[in-house]
């Protein structure tokens, strides 16, 4: 595949684009890899955000198998939708795909390393339905056929993303067989459908996504591997007669609103695939179940877990502590006593218990105190105690009774066991205290229950966190109350140096960021990464909280580590009002970044047209150049940001200023194909007929790429047809050579002869 050799080729999110390796920064971090090749998180160096590029190995590259793959991802590039990862463009070399970073990594990898809340699996659910049934709805309709969790990837919020959809074509397989085996290969076997196992020539349609989709739904709610340890054909044997995996798997704790979703679910495994809903049909139900669980996204941890999530997590967040519901597991299926507390049977437990089941230690370090205070009853907990159970018992990761019962709300039991002398201050291997647990859960009465038993009311945890931390970022108010008057000072830090007023500012918390500000939280204390409040909440768009710091002295135009102002980070998001709010403030428009961009440069970067007027009216420089001399309206055009290169033009952007190699807006406009940018350029009076470093005109570029409307466009501008660029070469030899069948011809009629 042919790669533009001028660095204006190089890419932005908005459009398909071919790339070289001299497009990216030379820290390649590789982050996954799979039979195809490896995944790395490098950053384009141009817009200076990171990417995902799936690089293949040599056995890969160059086969048609390769080239046919290139062909769909061209194709896959155009389609934009929230529930989809957007494919940028594709490399030939290094052989790659570049597409849009997914920090969280997949639900493969999620699923069996943290425990989901509820509604977080609901939401879940939900969003597959909408990125799926948005590739159904297209037409012909586009056929995942590759659905499984390890390509439903997480952005740093947790939300879903479908991925490496339309790369497999059934078309391509010369029977059921080839594709089953080829399938199996790949680690789908659990998500064929059974009537892909039968003699049938037909090819697979809609319906089989459905079934795929099923399986999903199942693994997402049970957080369990569809037939685990299957050979291939154990699970053809059960699909094909009709045996699904297990509803019993579910969780016991399963919400009421769960039946309706598992119907869903059974709907979509039926053996006929006549008799599977639509996803139409399917992200209606799937919404309504979401809406009706729908709280803040909290993950719990797993039991053997550390309490916060991975790093690529959304900045500052601490994940909901509360772990599984304790089970005997296998060691302790046949200890009646446990049984007793699993069944919740408590009559059984007490009559059964003996004085030397108190010492006996179970999986993990647990404690029969530790099972009977999951059990939530306070009359059993206070029989073992009575017994002489050892009441700061801690198991394998450090929990106490007292932890389990802050875990799980359970004021009276934890008010019993500090009767009976817990350490309200132990903390377990990452030294997070019951208080840290509370704080988090917003549990006032077990809050003031520790405090009032001389529980330490600013512990920190391995990283710094503390009880005030999590209350903020969680938007407990009364826990941050509570809090406040017992914290000598509101602006301790964790080991990134954010405070609460940073965790409150970022959540929008606005109430909880009053208090920290009256109790004297500094709102010009920078974390790490060099951000103060203003900033995290400039870019967050949460207005109220902009304008309570504004009124408290925060420094308007301070910039972080990355030279971004908080009006930078409210241009880049597109956050009219705050943007506004912060210049009637004294935000400079015209502060620069390392990389030379201005808000103005940001607003074009990201296609934000309310915001160039704003900014014009309040002095920002529209002509100003940064890194490579590229103006706001170069990376408007650019970028195919049409209604930007239309605003920018109108508060009198110049459509004739060439960057750093002579690349004028026309020359970006008709490179990149788009033609009501270049149609806007023309009429406010851009040259025709400059010509860049290479000494190619808008004219060469367009005949280049194969962009007729703009090349008729140009001709009847004044285009001169004949120049030659520094190769020799004219637009109609150019044309000639990529094969541009109709700008030759377009060519041909202007030409003289």
């Amino acid at each position: 595949m042919a790669m533009s050799t001028d660095p204006a080729d190089s890419c932005g999110p908005e459009k398909f684009r071919l790339f070289q390796n001299d497009d990216f920064e030379a820290d390649w971090v590789k982050v996954g890899e799979r039979a195809f090749g490896r995944v790395y998180k490098v950053k384009l160096k141009l817009w200076r955000e990171t990417c995902a590029v799936k690089r293949f190995s040599a056995s890969v590259s160059g086969t048609s198998s390769y080239r046919r793959m290139i062909e769909e991802v061209s194709k896959t590039g155009k389609i934009k939708f929230n529930y989809i990862v957007s494919v940028y463009g594709v490399c030939s070399e290094p052989p790659a795909v570049v597409m849009e970073y997914m920090s969280s990594g997949s639900l493969d990898a999620l699923l069996t390393t943290h425990d989901l809340m509820w509604p977080k699996k609901f939401l879940m659910i939900h969003e597959v339905t909408m990125g799926m049934n948005f590739l159904h709805s297209m037409s012909p309709p586009l056929l995942h056929l590759n659905l499984k969790p390890a390509n439903i990837l997480l952005d740093h919020h947790l939300h879903v993303k479908i991925s490496d959809f339309g790369l497999i074509k059934w078309e391509e397989f010369s029977n059921n067989t080839e594709f089953i085996e080829h399938l199996t290969v790949r680690g789908n076997l659990s998500y064929i459908p059974p009537e892909t196992f039968t003699q049938s020539c037909d090819p697979p349609g809609p319906k089989y996504d459905v079934y795929s989709f099923s399986i999903v739904m199942w693994e997402i709610l049970t957080q369990k591997k569809a037939y685990p340890g299957a050979n291939m054909m154990t699970v053809l044997m059960k699909v094909s007669s009709g045996k699904r995996p297990s509803v019993e798997k579910i969780p016991d704790d399963q919400p009421q609103e769960c039946e309706a979703l598992v119907d869903i679910m059974q709907r979509c495994w039926q053996q006929d695939s006549s008799d599977r809903p639509p996803f139409s049909d399917t992200v209606r139900e799937t919404e309504a179940l979401s809406e009706l669980l729908k709280i803040p996204d909290i993950l719990q941890p797993c039991k053997d877990k550390s309490h916060k999530l991975p790093s690529n997590a959304p900045r500052g967040f601490k994940r909901d502590p509360r772990t599984r519901s304790f089970d005997s597991g296998e060691d302790n299926s046949e200890n009646s006593i446990i049984k007793f507390l699993s069944k919740k049977d408590f009559g059984s437990f007490k009559k059964s218990l003996r004085k030397e089941d108190i010492s006996e230690v179970y999986g993990e370090n647990y404690s029969l105190l530790h099972y009977t205070v999951a059990a939530g009853d306070t009359e059993a907990v206070e029989t073992v105690l009575g017994l002489g159970a050892a009441v700061d018992s801690q198991n394998m990761s450090g929990y106490t009774p007292l932890i389990i019962a802050a875990l799980h709300k359970l004021y009276d039991i934890c008010a019993l066991l500090v009767k009976n002398g817990a350490n309200v201050n132990l903390g377990d291997n990452d030294r997070w205290t019951a208080l840290h647990f509370a704080a988090q859960n917003g549990d006032d009465r077990i809050a003031r229950l520790l405090l009032e038993h001389a529980a330490e009311p600013v512990p920190k945890e391995k990283d710094g966190w503390t009880p005030l931390h999590l209350a903020a970022q969680n938007g407990h108010e009364n826990m941050v109350r509570i809090l406040l008057p017992r914290t000598p000072m509101a602006n301790d830090q964790e080991k990134d140096g954010r405070t609460a007023l940073h965790m409150a500012s970022t959540y929008g918390h606005l109430g909880i960021v009053k208090l920290l500000l009256n109790k004297g939280a500094d709102p010009n204390k920078v974390e790490n990464a060099g951000c103060h409040a203003l900033h995290l909440a400039a870019e967050e768009g949460h207005f109220r909280v902009v304008r309570l710091l504004l009124e408290s002295g925060v420094e308007v135009n301070r910039a972080d580590n990355r030279s971004y102002s908080a009006l930078h980070w409210a241009s880049l998001k597109g956050h009219t009002s705050t943007c506004r709010l912060l210049l009637t403030w004294g935000a400079d428009p015209n502060l620069r970044t390392f990389n030379g961009w201005t808000p103005l440069h940001l607003v074009a970067l990201k296609g934000h047209p309310l915001l160039v007027p704003l900014l014009e009216e309040h002095q920002a420089r529209v002509d100003e150049r940064g890194e490579n001399g590229w103006t706001p309206l170069h990376l408007a055009c650019h970028h195919g940001q049409q209604e930007v290169v239309t605003k920018l033009l109108t508060v009198g952007a110049n459509p004739n200023l060439a960057e750093d190699r002579g690349w004028t807006p026309l020359h970006l406009a008709s490179h990149g194909g788009c033609f009501p940018s270049v149609l806007e350029l023309i009429s406010r009076g851009a040259q025709v007929n400059a010509q860049n470093g290479s000494q190619a005109t808008p004219l060469h570029l367009a005949a280049a790429v194969g962009s007729t409307p703009i090349v008729e466009a140009l001709l009847l501008n004044g285009a001169w047809p004949d120049l030659r660029d520094a190769r020799g070469c004219t637009a109609r030899e150019l044309a000639q050579r990529g094969s541009k069948d109709e700008v030759l011809q377009v060519l041909d009629s202007k030409s003289p002869g």
